[in-house]
């Protein structure tokens, strides 16, 4: 038994979170494949894309079938680390609004990162103290696999990612590039090599939980 336990804690977990959406003709089948699959993920969505009612029933069908729903910047387009106080504030506070009867009650958050850079660009005080203040749970991630701009081979670099790393925060994105016609291929993969999928968070990824300063909080950088 001690020897099944230690396998078990040595197995290498992965939370899948999807970035940018939602796109017609790409979301549908993602829901699909992780209906199939019988996985949970979190889609960090992009509040201005809400506005349209196609797109908007897009992240209603992913909150039904039970994936969270996380506020992604009002418009992908500003790095907080060098935007005004009021810009700031608009990003939050507008897609916060689009995502009424949506949202996950953690307040899930995640600051755009301009091709995934972990840097002083990502975050200002400013929306530091905002997210804490709001009671907001900010989450990063470690296994970026460049989907968008390699659509056919992502999926070789997020297997070679996940099996650095205890836990993996991946991030994908539901959009047009052809890219998610591999998910499934990804998940024969990870599978392949027993990973444990989980929906749930690290501290090692999420700064800020609940507006609450994790161990992890310098990874914003301010």
């Amino acid at each position: 038994m001690a020897g099944l336990a230690g396998a078990e804690s040595e197995r290498r977990r992965v939370t899948l979170t999807f970035d940018n959406g939602p796109t017609r003709g790409v979301t549908e089948a993602v829901l699909d494949v992780l209906a199939r699959r019988g996985l949970r993920a979190t889609f960090f969505v992009v509040g201005a894309r809400l506005a349209r009612p196609e797109v908007r029933a897009l992240a209603e069908q992913a909150h039904a079938a039970g994936h969270w729903i996380g506020n992604h910047t009002l418009t992908h387009t500003v790095q907080f680390g060098r935007a005004t106080d009021a810009a700031v504030d608009r990003e939050i506070d507008e897609a916060e609004a689009a995502l009424d009867g949506l949202a996950h009650p953690d307040r899930l958050f995640r600051p755009y990162g301009a091709g995934g850079v972990i840097d002083h660009n990502l975050m200002s005080a400013h929306g530091r103290q905002r997210l804490i203040d709001g009671r907001f749970t900010c989450s990063l991630w470690n296994c970026l696999p460049r989907d968008w701009v390699d659509p056919d081979g992502w999926v070789d670099t997020c297997v070679g990612i996940v099996g650095t790393q205890p836990w993996s925060v991946v991030v994908v994105h539901d959009v047009a590039t052809g890219a998610m016609t591999h998910l499934g291929r990804l998940f024969d993969r990870l599978d392949g090599i027993g990973v444990e999928w989980r929906q749930d968070l690290p501290d090692e990824c999420t700064p800020i939980r609940r507006g609450v300063p994790t161990t992890s909080i310098d990874l914003l950088g301010v």
